[in-house]
C-alpha cells in the first residue's frame, strides 16, 4: 500500500510543470487520484502519507496534544528556473490536525521555530498549519551559496512547490499568511502564484515602493504618540551621542569581554551610531505610549542608565558580526530588492557620523548586491490591480506601517485594517470590534468553513497560551528589521 500510495503521490507532485518563464504551475490531480488518494487516506497514517511525497524526509516527530507534530526537510532546486543545477534541503514544520481541516501556510521569512506553535489564521480556522524556513536562513542554505538565487521569485517558488507537494494530502481549502517580513513573504507569494491560496493574512508587512523615498517614516516619527513621549525618547537618543566617548568605553569593554567583532560594519563606532539611532523606532516598534515612563530624563540620567536603556531598546550586541551574521539574508534582501527605511532624525543634526547606515552596510564585502528597484514596484502595482481574497493588518503606532500595502479600485474581497494604538505584534484581535468581526468573517469563509451560529464571528479553536505564542520575528527586539 506504502509503494502504490507513493507512486500516486509523485504522480501528483510531477504533473506540475515549469514554463518558459520559470513559474512553476500548480499540480491538479485528475479526479481518479483525487479518489485513490481519499480511498487510502483512511488506513494510512499521517506521517506515512506525509513522507510519501517525493523529497521529504523526517527530521522528528513532537508530540501535543491534539496535534502530531513534525520537523522535515523537504528537497528544493536551488534554482527553479534551472531544476537541474542542484538541490538543497529546506526545513519545514507540519501542525497536523486532520486532513479535513483548512490548512494555513506561514511563514516568517526568516529561520524556522522546531517548536509547536499556532498563528492567529490557524486559530481562527481550528486548522493546520505549514511553516517553511525562508530560502538561505541556516540550516537551509545551498552549499555552497550562490546568492543571486535569493530573491522574493526563488522563495515563491519554494513554497509553490511545498503547497503543490502538500495539497495532495490537505485537500482542503489553503490559506497563507506571516508577520511583518513574513507578511511581505506572503504578499510575494500571491503576486506569483496568484491560484495557489484560497486567501492571504498578511501582517504588518512593509511595502517599500520607492527605495531612495522614506519622507513617510520621518512623518510618522514626528506625529505619532504624545510630544512630550517623542521629546523624552529623543533627548535620551541625543544624550547618548553627546556622551559618546564615556559610553563607547563601556561599550568596548563589553565587546571584549564577548568576543564580539565588527568586521562587517567596519568600526566599534559605526557599531555604536547604528545602535543608538535605531532607538525611537526599536521603542515604537515594540512598545508603546504608556512605557514612556520607564525612559530616565536625559539631563538627569546616569551613564549607566543611558547605556543600559539604549541597550533595552536596541541591543548593543546586534551590529556586531556574531549576531548580524545569522540574518545576513535579510540584509542581502534588504540591499537587493526589497529596501530599507533611511530616516532623517534632524535633532541628532550635528551628532551622527554615519547617519541612518543602509542595508548594504551589514551585508559582508565578499558578497556583492546590486539594487533592483522595478522589483517592489512591480509587486506594488499587481496588488493594487489584482489582490484578491487578501487581508492586510497594521498598528497604528507601527513605524514599519507607514509604507503599507494599498488598494486600488480592481482590488476584490480584500482589505486594509489598522488596529489602533497596536505596535508591530498588531493582530486581527486588536482591531476594533466591527473591523475584528468582518476579517474574521471573511478568514472562515476563505477557509471554506462556517462559524457556529453566534452574534458575530469568532475563532472556531480555543486560546491555547502554549501554542498561540507570537511570531518570534516579529516580536524580536531590534529595529532594523521587518
Amino acid at each position: 500500500m506504502r509503494k502504490a500510495l507513493t507512486g500516486i503521490l509523485s504522480l501528483a507532485v510531477l504533473m506540475g510543470t515549469v514554463g518558459a518563464t520559470g513559474a512553476a504551475t500548480a499540480a491538479e490531480p485528475e479526479a481518479g487520484v483525487r479518489s485513490a488518494v481519499a480511498d487510502r487516506a483512511d488506513s494510512t497514517d499521517i506521517k506515512d502519507r506525509i513522507l510519501a511525497i517525493p523529497g521529504m524526509s523526517l527530521i522528528e516527530e513532537k508530540p501535543y496534544a491534539g496535534y502530531r507534530f513534525f520537523v522535515l526537510n523537504y528537497t528544493q532546486p536551488v534554482d527553479h528556473r534551472r531544476p537541474s543545477a542542484g538541490t538543497f534541503q529546506q526545513r519545514i514544520t507540519v501542525l497536523h490536525k486532520d486532513t479535513a481541516r483548512p490548512t494555513v501556510f506561514h511563514t516568517s521569512g526568516y529561520g524556522l521555530s522546531t517548536n509547536p506553535s499556532r498563528r492567529e489564521p490557524t486559530r481562527i480556522v481550528d486548522g493546520n498549519q505549514v511553516s517553511m524556513e525562508y530560502r538561505f536562513f541556516t540550516p537551509s542554505r545551498p552549499q555552497p551559496a550562490d546568492w543571486r538565487k535569493l530573491d522574493i521569485w526563488q522563495a515563491a517558488s519554494d513554497q509553490h512547490r511545498i503547497f503543490t507537494a502538500l495539497k495532495a494530502v490537505y485537500s482542503e481549502n489553503w490559506l497563507s499568511t506571516g508577520g511583518s517580513k513574513g507578511g511581505m513573504t506572503a504578499t510575494y507569494y500571491e503576486r506569483f502564484y496568484p491560484r495557489d491560496m484560497d486567501g492571504v493574512v498578511a501582517y504588518v508587512a512593509p511595502n517599500d515602493v520607492v527605495n531612495k523615498e522614506d519622507s513617510a517614516y520621518d512623518r510618522f516619527l514626528a506625529t505619532v504618540g504624545t510630544k512630550e513621549c517623542r521629546d523624552r525618547l529623543n533627548a535620551l537618543q541625543r544624550e547618548a551621542l553627546i556622551r559618546r566617548e564615556p559610553l563607547q568605553k563601556k561599550y568596548k569593554a563589553w565587546a571584549e569581554e564577548n568576543g564580539a567583532t565588527f568586521n562587517t560594519v567596519g568600526t566599534l563606532d559605526k557599531a555604536y551610531e547604528a545602535v543608538v539611532l535605531d532607538f525611537v523606532w526599536g521603542f515604537r516598534q515594540y512598545y508603546g505610549e504608556a512605557d514612556c515612563g520607564n525612559i530616565p530624563e536625559a539631563a538627569t540620567a546616569t551613564d549607566d542608565q543611558v547605556y543600559e536603556t539604549i541597550d533595552a531598546y536596541s541591543g548593543w550586541a546586534f551590529y556586531s558580526d556574531q549576531e548580524l551574521t545569522p540574518y545576513t539574508p535579510y540584509y542581502y534582501q534588504a540591499a537587493t530588492e526589497l529596501g530599507s527605511p533611511d530616516i532623517r532624525q534632524p535633532h541628532l543634526d550635528g551628532l551622527s557620523r554615519y547617519g541612518y547606515q543602509p542595508a548594504r552596510n551589514f551585508v559582508p564585502r565578499e558578497i556583492p548586491t546590486t539594487f533592483k528597484p522595478w522589483v517592489m514596484r512591480d509587486v506594488d502595482d499587481w496588488v493594487r490591480k489584482n489582490a484578491n481574497r487578501m487581508l492586510f493588518v497594521y498598528g497604528g503606532d507601527d513605524p514599519w506601517g507607514a509604507e503599507p500595502f494599498r488598494l486600488g479600485k480592481k482590488a476584490r474581497d480584500s482589505y486594509v485594517m489598522t488596529a489602533p494604538g497596536a505596535n508591530h505584534g498588531a493582530s486581527v484581535a486588536a482591531l476594533t470590534d466591527a473591523d475584528r468581526e468582518k476579517a474574521t468573517a471573511r478568514i472562515l469563509a476563505w477557509a471554506g468553513v462556517e462559524a457556529p451560529a453566534a452574534a458575530s464571528a469568532a475563532p472556531l479553536a480555543r486560546f491555547d497560551a502554549k501554542l498561540d505564542v507570537a511570531d518570534p520575528e516579529v516580536t524580536r527586539s531590534q529595529a532594523r528589521r521587518p
